[in-house]
């Protein structure tokens, strides 16, 4: 694990007893039903990039087999815990997103819900889901970008003097641009919230 990676597995490990508790508050009141609408689009053998406490594993359908890997050793304990009280088997490994370490096209699905957005390196991580996905497999994702108003982005500008040197958080990023480099066909996308939050559905070429 590079220095910087182990920077912000630090900082999360921090936050995983209260992050919950946070992200309740913005799941109810900007990202809605995003984490059901990625889930359930979820098939096969599916890799959660950036599992955190594992909010997700309780909503994926039955019958996918789920690895789930995050730098966060932290964030991971509460995932398994969570994955026992559920009955939910799931390969929950620590990992870094910039470097998956699985082989080319070993998932029929793909997903990172809220987590591009504080990874060092977003185009890298988009690039690594891309090559360990099967062709025709599916790649979802969710999280907050740059806003389609200007006054809003310059709002969002502010707050990443703070954010990116302290927590890592970048808030005018917009991951389906990478995805649509890479070639996927953009099978769904939404874009709500005055355009601050985004959710995308799309299919590997093969």
């Amino acid at each position: 694990m590079s220095e910087s990676v182990g920077r912000r597995a630090a900082y999360w490990d921090k936050q995983a007893g209260t992050y919950d508790k946070a992200m309740e508050f913005w799941d109810r009141h900007l990202f809605g039903d995003s984490r059901f609408w990625v889930c359930g689009r979820a098939r096969g053998d599916v890799l959660e990039v950036a599992v955190g406490t594992g909010r997700n594993l309780a909503l994926y359908p039955d019958g996918v087999r789920l690895t789930g890997i995050d730098w966060s050793t932290g964030m991971l304990a509460i995932a398994r815990e969570r994955a026992a009280s559920l009955g939910r088997q799931a390969d929950l490994r620590t990992g870094d997103a910039q470097a998956l370490a699985f082989p080319d096209a070993s998932f029929d699905t793909v997903l990172c819900a809220l987590a591009l957005c504080a990874i060092p390196d977003d185009r890298r991580a988009v690039t690594e889901m891309a090559r360990v996905l099967r062709p025709g497999g599916r790649l979802l994702l969710i999280d907050h970008i740059a806003a389609s108003w200007r006054g809003l982005r310059a709002v969002q500008w502010l707050y990443e003097r703070y954010t990116i040197p302290a927590e890592g958080e970048h808030f005018r990023r917009r991951p389906l641009t990478h995805v649509r480099d890479l070639g996927f066909e953009i099978e769904e996308t939404e874009r709500f919230k005055l355009g601050i939050v985004e959710r995308v559905c799309a299919r590997k070429q093969g």
